[in-house]
């Protein structure tokens, strides 16, 4: 699995107040900061950012998918460049992903779609590329099950996160490359991904994604360190009220109670 957005904010007082909630799984409150104010309507960045932090809630939380439909037509319908059309198609694209994967509901075709059209939008050079080609890598990964594709997907949206500067991104993209090493036995490279998107992910203060971070590099270490890490990603999802709900699974019965 996997979040949505790359960034931890501008810097300015209402960016840092929605990754303060965003990063503590606070989606709801975060996307609320964003809404309009006035007659005027949402300004195109504003409600992608919003429709981006609700599809992320659902990935997290496997709810609130209609409130995510609302945000995303209303981004959609308020978009007006390529950049912003192509931006919004790629956060429809992780919204059908995230449903499919989830069993919410099958959209993988809508996924494909979606994220093709972000292609076709997008300039090779566009700012919101490295997202969509990581994004494009988790449906190669989760869905098409061609871990191939994948792992080029996620080299490109690598680069490209190095380029344009998205630590957040990063620890995703490091985390996924990990994964299709542990998948083909490379313990070592799993490893040395694993722990640095758990370390990018602990600077940042992304609270919320830490516990999986832990939970993605105990399976890549030797005893005793892996029952270390299990029960440390065990308190975080515990403080977290049980966020993100597919962690579940990973962690020992008694680390998810």
């Amino acid at each position: 699995m996997s979040g949505s957005g790359t960034t931890a904010g501008d810097g300015s007082p209402l960016q840092t107040a929605v990754w303060r909630l965003r990063s503590r799984g606070c989606w709801t409150d975060a996307a609320a900061l964003l809404e309009p104010h006035g007659g005027d309507g949402p300004a195109p960045a504003a409600a992608l950012q919003r429709a981006s932090l609700l599809v992320e809630r659902c990935l997290f939380t496997e709810r609130g998918w209609a409130e995510a439909e609302d945000a995303l037509r209303t981004a959609e319908a308020v978009a007006r460049t390529d950049d912003e059309r192509g931006a919004a198609a790629c956060e429809r694209g992780q919204l059908a992903y995230a449903s499919t994967v989830l069993g919410a509901r099958d959209r993988a075709d809508e996924a494909r779609s979606a994220l093709g059209r972000a292609a076709a939008l997008l300039a090779p050079d566009a700012p919101g590329r490295p997202l969509l080609d990581f994004r494009r890598g988790l449906v190669a990964e989760h869905i098409a099950d061609s871990p191939q594709s994948a792992r080029a997907a996620y080299r490109r949206a690598h680069a490209g996160a190095t380029a344009h500067g998205e630590t957040l991104l990063l620890s995703f993209t490091w985390r996924h490359l990990a994964g299709l090493s542990l998948r083909e036995g490379e313990l070592a490279d799993a490893r040395h991904g694993f722990a640095e998107s758990l370390r990018i992910r602990e600077e940042l203060g992304y609270l919320v994604g830490t516990a999986p971070a832990l939970a993605a590099l105990a399976d890549a270490e030797p005893e005793p360190e892996a029952t270390r890490l299990r029960a440390e990603a065990g308190r975080l999802f515990r403080l977290l009220d049980g966020v993100p709900t597919w962690l579940a699974a990973q962690l020992s019965p008694t680390a998810a109670a």
